[in-house]
């Protein structure tokens, strides 16, 4: 039974007319007459009763009628869906981020991306680095922020480039300015400051850590073991310092001293990583256009 064969057998329930039906499916009258007999054989049963300029269903006919009918649109409807995510009228995305970066890079984008495709569902992961590799390993992302160099690198995994960010010190507006009031501050400046530290299987922990050991110290940390908000908050409550992007300061700097790092200063190279054996939906392509282009 072929989805034609269906078309052409409603077409003619319809009008109860072979030629009218023809002309209403766009196909040559004497091909459609064929396509009915064919599926008659199929079935093995009659669909018409064929009098002289009267064509009635049969018993099998009026049986296959709603049959046909829910196929035929169920086909439209799946169309119509598919076209609608061509379209990118419908559909999701579903990305991985460091919490920082959700913090300072994503909303401009995302609202960007959701004014432009508002039927597009955006499904926002967040975790570190390692834990983003292997959600895109085993495809439950479609694509991924992560800070380079990966923890595990992989041939399985495409990363392209996105942005090299500075990172800059926060403190309180209350506490005295690390580095001895300087407008900036280097790495050695926070020996013997209290860091607010971010858990383990940070990003920022392990690049703040591995700069403080090659000044010659072992930073000591006031608290440690948050995710960015918690961080920021605690500094903002005095109880230490932190090393953090220039995004997030930017963008959470309400009630915080920013204090830039002199040169050659700290920085993080952010990309854009996807599975480098399935291409990522048009959805995911799209917003992976708008991240390179921002």
């Amino acid at each position: 039974m072929q989805f034609q064969q269906l078309q052409y057998f409603v077409a003619v329930a319809e009008t109860r007319h072979f030629t009218r039906a023809a002309d209403l499916v766009h196909v040559a009258q004497p091909s459609l007459s064929q396509q009915i007999k064919a599926l008659e054989r199929e079935l093995g049963a009659d669909l018409f009763l064929r009098a002289r300029g009267n064509i009635t269903l049969t018993d099998a006919g009026e049986a296959l009628l709603p049959l046909a009918r829910r196929i035929l649109a169920d086909a439209d409807t799946a169309r119509h869906e598919v076209q609608e995510l061509v379209q990118l009228r419908s559909g999701r995305v579903r990305l991985g981020a460091t919490p920082s970066l959700c913090t300072g890079l994503l909303p401009d984008v995302l609202r960007a991306f959701h004014d432009r495709y508002p039927g597009i569902r955006l499904l926002i992961e967040e975790g570190g680095s390692h834990d983003l590799v292997r959600e895109l390993a085993r495809g439950a992302l479609d694509l991924a922020l992560v800070v380079l160099p990966l923890p595990t690198p992989s041939p399985a995994l495409t990363t392209v480039e996105l942005l090299r960010e500075d990172l800059v010190v926060v403190s309180s507006p209350d506490a005295p300015r690390p580095g001895g009031g300087r407008r900036t501050v280097r790495v050695a400046d926070l020996e013997g400051e209290r860091l607010v530290m971010f858990r383990h299987g940070y990003d920022l922990r392990e690049l703040t850590v591995a700069a403080c050991r090659a000044e010659g110290f072992e930073p000591d940390f006031a608290v440690e073991g948050g995710e960015m908000d918690a961080v920021l908050g605690f500094v903002r409550a005095g109880l230490g310092v932190a090393v953090v992007p220039r995004m997030v300061a930017t963008r959470s700097g309400r009630g915080l001293r920013v204090t830039p790092l002199a040169r050659p200063g700290l920085h993080r190279t952010i990309a854009l990583a996807h599975r480098s054996d399935v291409a990522p939906p048009r959805a995911a392509r799209e917003l992976q256009r708008m991240l390179l282009e921002r």
